[in-house]
């Protein structure tokens, strides 16, 4: 027997799909949008890095990988002193946040109502 969830959809079968933006190579997706999220929130790549499981070396390298790719800078970083070290986002790297953000959630709403109208009442194999 097939369940159902409330959507009327099959509990088995569900929508799945990864959004990038690219020039020449991938430039931007899920991991380094949350990558200059953390840094957005918590003004450190190392503290960022450390949230997401990753080395603040790898961190450092996708982050200096995008900016290469994208011929801007995203990050700028301020070293030790009186007031501590930190990071933060440029004007142009929270902008490509926002609209990368904004991206996902309409293709999220768009593919998600698609999906419910395309595969409504099925009973599946």
């Amino acid at each position: 027997m097939v369940k159902r969830s409330g959507t009327g959809q099959p509990d088995f079968i569900r929508l799945g799909y990864k959004i990038w933006l690219e020039k020449d190579k991938a430039i931007l997706g899920a991991g380094l949008f949350k990558l200059l999220s953390q840094i957005l929130g918590l003004g450190s790549i190392s503290q960022a890095a450390k949230v997401m499981g990753m080395s603040y070396r790898a961190a450092w390298g996708k982050i200096k990988m995008a900016e290469k790719r994208l011929g801007i800078p995203l990050v700028i970083t301020q070293v030790g002193g009186e007031m501590g070290g930190g990071a933060r986002l440029t004007p142009e790297a929270e902008e490509l946040l926002n609209k990368f953000d904004r991206l996902w959630r309409e293709v999220d709403n768009f593919a998600e109502s698609s999906f419910k109208e395309i595969f409504k009442g099925w009973t599946g194999p």
